[in-house]
């Protein structure tokens, strides 16, 4: 299952993905549910920590520039979230990080252009090698604070 949450200027290409991935993915929507203004952190929160406990097995997270939400959900622990802006950021975020979360902008991208994005993260696998030393180095850090 993959969470998946938006703030107020998200909405509208949340309820677009949920609708076009009808049957193929299964999705758990932590909001907003309508374009009224909400607090973007309270719903980053929500989805990263979904993601981090292991409720949901990746998470993705709109709003406007998509730069807020990956502040906030990188703040949760065991996340690592992108916020992707091209298919190659998509593949490479995957590949090289792990991302077990994207953002994305809703200012800056259209439906099929999401879509794209999602479909290329999720079909990536994490290549490891050099890459999983790097994101040892980044648990171990993050096990310090």
């Amino acid at each position: 299952m993959i969470a998946i949450g938006a703030d107020h200027g998200g909405f509208i290409l949340k309820e677009e993905l949920i609708k076009s991935f009808e049957g193929e993915l299964e999705f758990k929507d932590f909001g907003t549910m309508g374009t009224m203004s909400v607090n973007y952190p309270n719903i980053a929160f929500k989805v990263a920590e979904s993601v981090s406990s292991g409720e949901c097995e990746a998470g993705i997270l709109i709003c406007r520039s998509g730069i807020g939400m990956s502040i906030c959900a990188n703040k949760v622990k065991n996340i690592r979230c992108a916020n992707v802006t091209t298919t190659k950021a998509a593949r490479l975020c995957k590949e090289h990080n792990n991302a077990n979360m994207i953002t994305l902008g809703a200012d800056d991208i259209t439906l099929e252009g999401a879509k794209e994005i999602i479909y290329i993260w999720l079909n990536s696998e994490f290549q490891e090698g050099r890459h999983k030393e790097r994101i040892d180095l980044i648990k171990e850090y993050e096990n310090k604070q």
